[in-house]
């Protein structure tokens, strides 16, 4: 399972491919990340821009819709871990836009709200989220961090054992059953929500080392399409728990 690392990113799909006239560039994931990109910023605006103007019933409804199929995306995801033919999907653009549409309807209207009991909260996020791509790009790219198998490994086991516990956050919460600590506002939620943050920049490290592979290997365009889905799983994580962290540390005041 660790050696499919994310599993947006199955690092089993480089095989040299020498004869191919179309082949990943850094380009082609730029552009592409740029239209994915677009596409959930124009889909978040649209439940803001409702609520904004008063509808906010139909703004809410945007939002279910997001929730939804973003439901729908992560058991996606999630059966990836388990089965790799599904990674096939990830190099689809209708999945990934798709998923970015999803996105943008939810966390639009997830940050509306947000900012609105908690003024300049969207603004932070995304400046932070920003800085934490920037951040771990440079330090990637002067080779601070080495991406190798072992860090992989150790990586990936530590984001598997946080995935399995938003799992049991969520399916506690149908029967009214929190987590105790890690979701409230006091000093080990803090530390958890920190601790999530950091698994996520070291995410995109990760990510960054499966674009030049694949850039180097001489891997398939439409693999291009699958860096970014990473990409953006890897960074809308970040905001969502930037987010999470901003509210544990206003509620605080």
């Amino acid at each position: 399972m660790y050696r499919t690392k994310n599993p947006a990113l199955n690092d089993m799909v480089f095989v040299f491919q020498g004869m191919l006239e179309d082949k990943m560039t850094i380009q082609g994931v730029t552009e592409k990340g740029a239209i994915a990109f677009f596409f959930l910023m124009t889909a978040g605006l649209i439940p803001w821009s409702l609520a904004l103007t008063g509808n906010l019933d139909l703004a809410l409804a945007v939002m279910s819709i997001g929730f939804l199929f973003n439901g729908i995306f992560y058991i996606v995801l999630f059966l990836s871990w388990f089965i790799p033919s599904i990674h096939n999907l990830f190099s689809k653009p209708i999945f990934v836009l798709g998923y970015a549409v999803a996105q943008g309807f939810l966390l639009g209207g997830s940050t509306y709200f947000l900012d609105t009991y908690y003024p300049g909260i969207a603004i932070q996020a995304f400046l932070i989220t920003g800085m934490i791509f920037g951040g771990m790009l440079l330090v990637y790219r002067t080779g601070f961090i080495d991406v190798n198998e072992n860090f992989r490994i150790a990586l990936y086991s530590a984001v598997f054992a946080i995935m399995m516990v938003y799992l049991l956050t969520f399916i506690l919460g149908i029967f009214g059953i929190g987590i105790p600590y890690i979701h409230g506002s006091g000093a080990i939620g803090i530390g958890f929500s920190i601790l999530v943050i950091g698994l996520g920049a070291l995410m995109l490290a990760s990510d960054f080392d499966y674009i030049e592979r694949g850039v180097e290997n001489g891997a398939p365009k439409n693999l291009e399409w699958r860096a970014v889905f990473g990409l953006l799983v890897t960074l809308i994580w970040i905001y969502v728990e930037v987010l999470r962290l901003l509210v544990k540390l206003n509620n605080r005041r």
